[in-house]
């Protein structure tokens, strides 16, 4: 059989443009589609805007710490006009970078959707049919609408961006890092957040004790978090009949998979479950995320997808179907932009350079960019006791900088150590600048160090971090 491509690459992410550009810089033919702006969920409607989100949401603080430290500064009003101009800007020149990298790595570009047609086979929304010896998967994932009525009107984080205006009032529904970063960032310009979680805390998975102590501080900062709590109905004020009822039910539920009537917009009512009733300008969903395979004619092979739509791949991202290889959020193993970027490294080693690699998904260190942050790595304390027993060293104090002008901020400080072998199985930090600590924490964490070799090393004071090499006595040990 005869191809057109040694590789063709459908989806134009982190991971798909990675593995793309070491393959054709290999000597393989490449090729590549993506249906929508290069550079995908990270670039585009994730990580990087959000990430410049964060950094605009954190003067108005700052700015009052300023005041207090005897600076003369006046935060004023946030322009989301400016930053959101400044902001597409900036996409448009990171999308331009990733389609030079993968001119002059030689890889073709087709600006197109592209579904598995056979093994081999992939076939183009532009008519084009193409032959591969190897197809990989990279598409990535997508947010997920709760299903419920009318969730049609409400947005969800790949909308955020794009918003005309600011809400003066939203309600965030979810818990998970995207509901809770986005919560934090528009509450720091000036939106008034409502914050409904199902269950009794947010950020579920991670050390419960550092996820506490973020909840706390949303709370002071002025997000109105409510956990158990979800909604129950949800319609445009404006459908609302003359007694405050949502009328015809089963109608606007009808309208679920489609779209609001032309000129239907305006306030949204909600009903929460713990019975109270609110109107908002804007309601988002962070309700979880899906695997994008739907369409995608996988079908049409012997690859497998999971529960959740997810492309069930081995050890090397290699699927059922042994010409037809997964890797990123499409996965749904390790949902991370650097650890796709890894996967399509590992796959170019594999397939290409004849040195089959396995991608290493323990101890990889994580940020969630809520204010304040919070980086861990390794295991929580809840899953460590379940493994082996442990002491855990913590500490959280009020850092110097805010403590000064009596502020109420609190940070934490805490490891999680192996009794058996005093390794550090697990560290968590909330803390601002927790994701640039983590990052540092994590090659010690990686590298299997003691708590022993963590206290040899000399503090740097005054940090906050330097309580990681100062903690000398369990607070607990289980």
């Amino acid at each position: 059989m005869s191809f057109d491509y040694d590789l063709f690459v459908i989806g134009g992410g982190s991971g798909g443009v990675r593995a793309a550009r070491v393959a054709a810089s290999e000597g393989a033919k490449v090729g590549l589609a993506e249906e929508d702006r290069m550079g995908g969920t990270c670039v585009i409607r994730g990580c990087v805007p959000k990430k410049l989100m964060v950094f605009a949401s954190s003067y108005r603080d700052a700015m009052a710490e300023a005041q207090d430290y005897g600076w003369t500064v006046h935060a004023g009003s946030f322009e989301w006009s400016k930053f959101q101009t400044r902001l597409e800007g900036e996409l448009d020149r990171l999308e331009g970078i990733y389609r030079k990298l993968l001119d002059n790595s030689g890889v073709t570009i087709h600006d197109a959707r592209a579904e598995i047609a056979d093994p081999h086979t992939v076939r183009l929304s532009t008519g084009e049919t193409l032959k591969a010896k190897h197809i990989l998967v990279a598409t990535g994932g997508r947010p997920a609408l709760p299903g419920i009525a009318n969730d049609h009107l409400g947005i969800t984080s790949n909308d955020i961006f794009h918003l005309p205006e600011l809400p003066k009032r939203i309600l965030i529904v979810g818990g998970g890092f995207i509901a809770c970063e986005f919560a934090c960032i528009l509450n720091g310009m000036g939106v008034e957040v409502t914050q409904f979680y199902r269950g009794a805390q947010i950020l579920r998975g991670f050390d419960d004790e550092a996820r506490g102590l973020v909840s706390d501080m949303m709370c002071k900062k002025g997000v109105n978090l409510h956990l158990g709590t979800n909604i129950v109905e949800m319609c445009l004020e404006a459908d609302l009949d003359e007694n405050g009822m949502v009328p015809n039910t089963e109608l606007l539920a009808g309208e679920v998979q489609g779209k609001a009537a032309p000129g239907k917009s305006g306030p949204i009512w909600v009903k929460a479950s713990n019975g109270t009733t609110q109107v908002f300008d804007q309601v988002m969903f962070a309700t979880g995320r899906n695997p994008n395979t739907e369409g995608l004619g996988l079908d049409n092979t012997a690859a497998e997808l999971g529960r959740r739509g997810e492309v069930i791949v081995d050890d090397y991202s290699q699927t059922k179907q042994p010409s037809i290889f997964a890797i990123g959020d499409v996965t749904n193993r390790v949902n991370l932009t650097p650890v796709a970027i890894r996967e399509g490294m590992a796959f170019v080693e594999t397939v290409f350079k004849g040195n089959p690699t396995k991608v290493d998904h323990e101890l990889i260190p994580s940020a969630v960019f809520t204010q304040p942050e919070l980086g861990t790595v390794g295991m929580t304390e809840e899953k460590a006791r379940e493994q082996e027993p442990i002491d855990v060293y913590a500490t959280s104090f009020k850092p110097m900088q805010q403590s000064f002008i009596g502020r109420e901020d609190r940070v934490l400080m805490k490891l999680v150590v192996s009794k058996e072998t005093d390794r550090v199985l697990g560290c968590h930090i909330v803390a601002p600048a927790a994701g640039e600590m983590i990052q540092l924490a994590g090659i010690a964490v990686k590298m299997g160090a003691t708590k022993a070799q963590f206290d040899q090393v000399c503090a740097v004071h005054p940090t906050m971090s330097e309580e990681l090499v100062t903690m000398k006595t369990p607070v607990r040990s289980a």
